[in-house]
């Protein structure tokens, strides 16, 4: 008796169909993991500094990230938030929005989980520029985010970053 190859390939097809559905709470999360800082020039040929700040994420009902904003929305157009805090005379502070460090708003693009898991995990890379900058300031950033339904993350901090130095910043 001859078994045909198609009644072999449905038992696989079955253990791969039938892997476990992940279940994380529905209020993402993030967790910081790194901050490169290099030197950089701009398009003009001006020096600068850059910073990447890499950070994971988990969002358990998948709805991270917003559209593209058309013309006539009021819909949110930020969901990756940043505070900045400098170390003056030895204490950190928040800085305030004359500061040329504080950072703009971030938007994370629409991510939608494929198939029946809907949990998202990532890491997510953010570009900083600082074109004015002094080698002492010393600082680190508060950062969440927000998902489409208002769910607010958890709120985390970078390691302590010295502008005069390049490298990677890790906990």
């Amino acid at each position: 008796m001859k078994i045909k190859p198609v009644i072999l390939l449905i038992p696989a097809i079955m253990a791969i169909a039938c892997t476990r559905i992940e279940n994380l709470p529905d209020t993402p999360s993030v967790e910081f993991r790194s901050f490169r800082l290099f030197d950089s020039t701009d398009i003009l040929g001006n020096n600068l500094k850059a910073g990447v700040m890499t950070f994971y994420f988990e969002d358990g009902d998948g709805d991270l990230g917003l559209a593209d904003p058309d013309s006539t929305s009021t819909a949110d157009t930020t969901n990756l938030f940043l505070k900045l805090f400098r170390k003056t005379n030895g204490t950190f502070t928040e800085v305030g929005d004359g500061d040329f460090l504080k950072p703009s708003s971030y938007r994370i693009p629409y991510l939608e989980p494929i198939g029946q898991n809907h949990v998202l995990k990532g890491t997510i890379d953010i570009t900083l520029l600082y074109f004015i900058y002094k080698d002492t300031d010393t600082l680190y950033y508060d950062f969440w985010v927000k998902d489409r339904k208002g769910h607010e993350s958890n709120i985390d901090s970078t390691c302590v970053i010295v502008l005069g130095k390049t490298g990677i910043f890790t906990r």
